[in-house]
């Protein structure tokens, strides 16, 4: 490139004149993009010196200008690209969300001190590396985290996906982005099935169908190591009931219609104990799922013990026998248990089986 051009430039850059100034900067910048061969080092630090200064002392609307022209530069003097990339929202979007000469580092530097505008048009890059996204995880609000994690270029890790899970339980739009993701681990998708809406518990148990079995004891693995004692206290009569259904047990009168006659009877922690029992869940899962009429997860539970149809419609009814249409709405949960494959079945079950072996294991 000519020496001379720049030179003058460089000079012409010590005027006062505010227009002046504003077209040197174009200038310098046309120099810059229209020069034939990659610039050495030493003209690469000249023009970082020339449009650091200039640019820092334009008007905002100047320098998002200049941060659009450079958000697709491959290679962009390293002063200026970082000073754009602190810049306000307006300058700094663009070389946030495309421009490839920032390096992770300048990612962290942006993503520890700015807000959330800032975290968002990092989140939005074609690659966030792990590091990145730990810090927005961190620092991020709900929208933010949404904006992560519908970007299929995010990288998350262990810890951070553990926290998405963690937030999206009281968030259903996180729950969908988490679920919809395709890479959150098996056994923390499958955390969320208790909080998320029917069509995505059906995506949870589409992705369980899909796991081989080597995936399967590695996500159940990672399960035992994670899960947390969340659950609350067991009622007054857990104890009685524990010992009544171990009775029944070992005396081999512990049948699924002993079940339906708890209910009926109103013994609600009887049937939740040898729900419990059967199916080989803890006692809060099987609490949870009864308490709040999970009739879908029960449909589960039933499959996967080998309970018959007729039985589990006949606990569907009884736990729907206040509501208005419980025959109806028995029969809609009796098409899905129909429906679902008991090797889906199983394979999720197993994952809810994980609180119980954690609890058996800390006992």
């Amino acid at each position: 490139m000519s020496g001379s051009k720049l030179v003058d430039l460089i000079a012409l850059a010590k005027e006062d004149s505010s227009p002046r100034r504003r077209e040197l900067l174009r200038e310098v910048t046309d120099l810059f993009f229209t020069h034939q061969q990659p610039a050495t080092e030493p003209e690469m630090q000249l023009f970082d010196s020339v449009l650091t200064q200039l640019s820092s002392e334009m008007e905002e609307q100047v320098r998002a200008d200049l941060g659009l022209r450079f958000a697709d530069a491959e290679r962009a003097p390293r002063g200026l690209i970082r000073r754009l990339a602190n810049d306000t929202l307006a300058v700094a979007e663009p070389i946030l969300t495309r421009s490839t000469a920032l390096t992770e580092e300048d990612l962290l530097e942006v993503v520890r001190k700015h807000g959330q505008g800032h975290l968002q048009a990092v989140s939005r890059r074609d690659h966030v590396s792990e590091r990145v996204s730990d810090v927005i995880v961190e620092r991020g609000d709900d929208q933010t985290l949404g904006v992560l994690l519908r970007n299929d270029g995010a990288e998350l890790s262990r810890q951070a996906s553990e926290t998405v899970v963690d937030r999206a339980a009281s968030n259903p739009d996180l729950q969908e982005a988490a679920i919809n993701r395709g890479t959150l681990p098996p056994d923390l998708l499958n955390e969320l099935y208790f909080v998320a809406e029917a069509r995505l518990r059906q995506r949870i148990l589409d992705e369980n169908a899909k796991l081989d079995p080597a995936a399967l004891e590695k996500a159940l693995a990672n399960g035992r190591r994670t899960v947390a004692a969340k659950d609350g206290a067991l009622p007054a009569d857990y104890d009685a009931a524990e010992a009544y259904i171990r009775e029944l047990r070992d005396a081999g009168e512990l049948t699924p219609r002993v079940l339906a006659r708890f209910l009926r009877s109103g013994g609600m922690t009887q049937f939740l104990v040898a729900l419990a029992q059967l199916a080989d869940i803890d006692f809060h899962t099987a609490r949870h799922i009864v308490e709040r009429q999970e009739l879908d997860a029960l449909a589960i539970v039933c499959k996967a013990a080998d309970l018959d149809r007729a039985l589990f419609l006949t606990y569907a009814v009884v736990l729907l026998s206040k509501e208005a249409d419980a025959m109806g709405r028995a029969q809609e949960y009796g098409k899905l248990y129909g429906d679902l494959p008991k090797e889906t079945a199983l394979r999720t079950i197993r994952f809810w089986r994980v609180r119980r072996q954690s609890t058996d294991l800390a006992a």
